[in-house]
């Protein structure tokens, strides 16, 4: 008779838990960022292109940040990366490092190559967020792969 194997659990002592609070606060940063844009860009920002240029929408506070609300968004989510790159986390050990990494780099060059290629065109309007940033987007690209350097130092 063979010995049944043992279930996964979620605190695995070799591996490390799956759940951490840092890994809970790391999603929860990701998450609100990326919300935090999606809902400026889509409810409250003004469309440039509308004529006559209708009034921005609610909250009032987040109209009269601008562009700032990318600082915030973006903000938050490469630091709930950064934080995920913790070794308390899944990111943060073994293949996630790597996954992490790499997704970080490619990432970081996909955005810097996509505005390079869209920006000289005419018509850059139909690539959200991009059109908004302008220039900016190089710091979004180099912030995308100053994380990836975060996970780099976490790599055995």
């Amino acid at each position: 008779m063979s010995k049944s194997k043992a279930t996964p659990t979620f605190a695995d002592p070799a591996r490390g838990p799956v759940l951490s609070a840092r890994f809970v606060v790391a999603l929860v940063l990701i998450v609100l960022g990326i919300a935090w844009m999606a809902y400026y860009y889509i409810a409250v920002r003004v469309d440039p292109t509308a004529i006559p240029v209708p009034d921005a929408g609610s909250p009032k506070f987040m109209a009269d940040l601008g562009d700032w609300n990318y600082l915030i968004g973006f903000g938050a989510l490469l630091l709930g990366l950064a934080v995920s790159a913790h070794p308390s986390t899944p990111l943060g050990r073994g293949r996630g490092v790597v996954v992490g990494m790499l997704g970080c780099f490619l990432i970081g060059l996909i955005w810097i190559c996509t505005f390079y290629v869209f920006s000289d065109s005419a018509d850059t309007g139909g690539i959200p967020i991009l059109n908004d940033l302008g220039q900016k987007n190089l710091f979004v690209g180099i912030g995308f792969m100053a994380i990836g350097f975060t996970f780099a130092t976490r790599w055995e």
